[in-house]
């Protein structure tokens, strides 16, 4: 039985009379053949993800350290700051969901077509970051340290929405140079 061949995958190189297997290509992808493009969809889930992320954290921030009420008692939590924060975990949820499905459609391709990798790798890192500060700030600090694990997040968390539009800005460039031109 044949299997059917997605239209993102480079055809096998085909191999030559009598040589081995050995002697094929490391990689069956030339750098030009492979479409790291996302489906339309899948594009518009991660932007909305990045948003939602972005726009909550930024709004948890402004309303922690320049928008809290105060009181007899001294500062108190503005009202819409938990809610701020719940909207960021969820979001942060969601972007994993579809983080976790990049993996075998677009970081394989683009690592085994040597394609937007210093970004790549970046986000790659960055979000690892994202998601160990985070959980720590959930499960592991304490009174005495939260300010610091917090801080460390919201920086690599403002700096990763830079990063994501220069990986994406960089992969479009790409791609509009790996594509011929008719004149």
């Amino acid at each position: 039985m044949q299997t059917r061949q997605s239209p993102t995958e480079a055809a096998p190189t085909p191999r030559e009379p009598g040589t081995s297997h050995a002697a094929m290509p490391r990689h069956r992808y030339s750098r030009h053949s492979v479409n790291l493009r996302l489906e339309r969809w899948h594009r518009r889930a991660i932007y909305l993800s990045a948003a939602l992320l972005l726009v909550s954290g930024a709004a948890w921030l402004l309303l922690r350290y320049f928008m809290r009420p105060v009181g007899e008692l001294g500062q108190l939590p503005h009202p819409v700051e938990p809610w701020a924060m719940k909207l960021h975990g969820g979001a942060a949820m969601l972007m994993l969901f579809f983080l976790g499905s990049l993996l075998n459609t677009h970081i394989r391709r683009a690592i085994k077509s040597d394609r937007n990798l210093v970004t790549g790798w970046g986000m790659i890192g960055v979000v690892l970051l994202l998601v160990a500060t985070g959980f720590g700030l959930y499960y592991i600090a304490g009174d005495s340290d939260r300010p610091l694990w917090s801080a460390i997040h919201w920086i690599i968390g403002l700096g990763a929405s830079v990063l994501f539009l220069l990986h994406i800005i960089i992969g479009h460039r790409s791609r509009l140079q790996d594509t011929p031109h008719s004149h």
